[in-house]
């Protein structure tokens, strides 16, 4: 039903332009977010700074609240304060700390079996080594397990301005410290991306400490539809957290999949079908998202 999603943000699409390849652009996928009922969308790149196509999209498009974002993976040198200083001055809402180039996501994804299949950003990686192009795995804690002075930094310019974090890909210990040092910072906005995803699934008791921070569980309609964990886990976990500190997002974008606006659809659908609320939906696609996005506290 289309009415699970009115007015619904999806914080987490991979339009393109891009290197990877995906299946529409920003602009197509904002005249499918208008005419789905959604409100907008959160342009994600791993590789660069999508505020300058955001306010693009926005003019072209007014109907549909385009955000910009900027993940701090290698190209945009890593957990590097300049870039998100600019990226904020230019509109950008959200920050993802490292997603493909976290030493913890390539540890368990670059594991040297030659059977295994890998995610296309895996094989770009793999393409750079061989041409020699230094492309370093990033982490956010030194030997000591300390956030680095970095991160400290960037955690200033969010609370600043007033900026979403997301964790991403970062490993566990790295996430607790990033988001206790985060509220001491005064960041306000806490994502802790797919939370049952495999290299970032936390436990419900390891969600619940998170929740002590303001945080919200995002969950993606990706997750589950592609075979990574199975729906019952994300309903139990959904049901057990309470839809007042989760967020519904697809991370969809992928050229083999269905679209964005689909995909938020089908995942409401799922969960209305297994007893959540048309409520607890709402709250969770467009009433949480505008929290976080300062629409209305």
């Amino acid at each position: 039903m289309k009415e699970l999603i009115r007015g619904a943000y999806d914080l987490h699409v991979h339009p393109a332009p891009d290197v990877l390849p995906r299946k529409l652009d920003d602009l197509e996928l904002a005249r499918r977010i208008t005419a789905s009922g959604m409100s907008g969308f959160a342009s994600k790149s791993h590789y660069f700074c999508t505020a300058e196509r955001a306010w693009l999209t926005r003019k072209l498009c007014p109907e549909c609240d385009t955000v910009g974002t900027i993940t701090l993976n290698g190209s945009v040198g890593g957990i590097n304060p300049a870039a998100v200083e600019m990226a904020a001055r230019a509109g950008t809402k959200l920050v993802w700390f490292p997603t493909c180039d976290s030493e913890h996501e390539q540890s368990h994804t670059l594991t040297g079996d030659p059977g295994k299949k890998l995610p296309y950003w895996a094989q770009v990686v793999l393409s750079m080594r061989e041409e020699g192009i230094d492309c370093p795995v990033i982490r956010i804690t030194d030997d000591n397990g300390k956030l680095t002075k970095a991160v400290h930094q960037v955690l200033d310019i969010i609370a600043h301005y007033q900026m979403i974090l997301a964790t991403s890909h970062v490993s566990h210990q790295e996430a607790f410290a990033l988001v206790r040092a985060a509220k001491e910072h005064g960041v306000e906005h806490i994502i802790i991306t797919h939370v049952d995803f495999p290299t970032t699934f936390y436990t419900v008791e390891e969600q619940k400490e998170f929740l002590k921070y303001g945080a919200y569980m995002e969950h993606c309609y990706t997750t589950y539809a592609t075979g990574k964990v199975d729906f019952q886990v994300t309903l139990e976990q959904i049901q057990k957290i309470g839809a007042d500190h989760v967020i519904l997002s697809t991370d969809l974008g992928q050229a083999s999949g269905i679209y964005p606006d689909e995909g938020l659809e089908r995942f409401a659908d799922s969960l209305y079908e297994n007893g959540i609320s048309e409520k607890d939906i709402q709250k969770m696609t467009n009433q949480n998202p505008r929290i976080l996005l300062g629409k209305f506290s």
